[in-house]
């Protein structure tokens, strides 16, 4: 059974730093791609950052550009997106991603991924 589980959410000040994590088991996601979502109350699900499954290629939106970094440890069945500079607006509940074994490109919409973590809530206080 494939899980996707995030860690490493929480509450921030303004300007301050985090990092999430997530951790794949039962599936080999070496070659899928992976992205990181986020939804804030009231307000769509969002791609903010995506990998391709070498990492070598990536996606973010204009909202964290420069601000966010995604990377992936394939040994470790591990992607991680570091959030840096976080904005009250960047509260929301973020999401895990990713596609299926074969699909390594950077996915730019939901529905190009299949498997979905449970979430977790960053908050950020002004």
């Amino acid at each position: 059974q494939v899980q996707l589980v995030e860690s490493g959410g929480g509450l921030v000040q303004a300007g301050g730093s985090l990092r999430l994590s997530c951790a794949a088991s039962g599936g080999t996601f070496s070659r899928s791609g992976m992205g990181w979502f986020r939804q804030a109350p009231g307000k769509e699900r969002e791609l903010v950052a995506g990998a391709s499954w070498s990492g070598s290629s990536t996606f973010y939106s204009d909202s964290v550009k420069g601000r966010f970094t995604i990377s992936r440890d394939n040994a470790k069945n591990t992607v991680y997106l570091e959030m840096n500079s976080l904005k009250p607006e960047d509260t929301a509940v973020y999401y895990c991603a990713a596609q299926k074994s074969g699909w390594g490109i950077v996915g730019l919409t939901e529905t190009m991924y299949v498997y979905w973590g449970q979430g977790t809530q960053v908050t950020v206080s002004s």
